[in-house]
């Protein structure tokens, strides 16, 4: 059985290592916050104290860090996962980077003969924790297959968009929709409110109609009442629009609805809204125009 390496215990992380324990596979533990991991040790994991330390003890790594930097740090610092002997271990960056990082990040893996595949992933906590993801990969058929079993543990659905980056670039193209779906709803409620509709009302005939998502009506309490629950928050939305833009921009494809929205989520995060679910941009436009008027 492979031994698994499991780096970055964030609100994705801290739900999708557990499984690996529940399926019986050696799993080996990283974070930043030793406590997040002495967590999972208590369950049954080997903590690491460095990247490196869970690269020389396992066959298979996995990676669910915040942004590209984080991630090249942990790939490519003092104590990171290269400064050992990788050769023959595959690793899967599932984090959602950009396209030019997955490609760097797995140059450098082949240079230490090991193998890499970027695998950002569609879907939020929920699925995570009952593995039902779905995996964006980008990378090689061989090095796809190693790593299989071990990403059948966490997903639905393996989607092999073609070689390194292209998992990447796959996870940008469904965001943009999702990010943009977000604002749109929030432009919509705030000309319904100027005009007098109740935020309520207006969310129940959405919730009924050709402009709803299928995850609308499940949002509905949250954009109503707040929740500290958060599945996908402002902060995370403002970095993947960023990266959409930039990658726009690098392919010379006009970019004018995301980066409307972008505007949006810097402008929320900005309010100290970040951690706050993506959701809550619907009321945050309202409000704020609200408060605009009355001064």
């Amino acid at each position: 059985m492979q031994t698994i390496g499991f780096l970055g215990l964030g609100k994705m992380g801290a739900v999708m290592a557990p499984r690996f324990i529940d399926a019986g596979y050696p799993l080996t533990v990283w974070n930043r916050n030793i406590e997040k991991a002495e967590a999972l040790g208590k369950a049954g994991a080997t903590v690491a104290e460095t990247p490196a330390a869970v690269a020389e003890s396992t066959d298979i790594v996995i990676s669910m860090l915040r942004d590209d930097e984080a991630a090249e740090q942990v790939f490519l610092g003092p104590s990171g996962l290269l400064s050992v002997d990788v050769e023959g271990k595959v690793f899967i960056e599932m984090s959602t980077l950009r396209p030019p990082t997955a490609r760097a990040l797995a140059e450098r893996c082949a240079e230490k003969g090991a193998g890499f595949i970027d695998a950002p992933v569609s879907g939020t906590v929920a699925p995570a924790k009952d593995g039902k993801l779905m995996a964006l990969v980008g990378g090689s058929e061989a090095d796809l297959e190693r790593a299989r079993p071990a990403l059948d543990v966490l997903t639905r659905r393996i989607v092999h968009a073609g070689p390194v980056g292209q998992g990447a670039m796959l996870k940008l193209v469904l965001n943009l929709p999702l990010a943009v779906y977000w604002q749109s709803l929030a432009e919509a409620v705030a000309l319904g409110a100027a005009g007098g509709l109740e935020l309520a009302t207006m969310l129940d005939a959405m919730a009924d109609s050709g402009a709803a998502t299928r995850v609308l009506p499940l949002k509905i309490p949250l954009i109503l009442e707040g929740s500290d629950y958060v599945a996908f928050d402002i902060a995370t939305m403002e970095k993947d629009a960023t990266s959409i833009v930039e990658t726009g921009a690098e392919f010379g494809v006009p970019m004018p609805t995301i980066a409307a929205a972008l505007a949006t989520y810097a402008a929320a995060n900005a309010a100290g809204m970040g951690s706050d679910d993506a959701v809550s941009i619907v009321r945050h436009l309202t409000e704020t125009l609200e408060a605009e008027r009355k001064r």
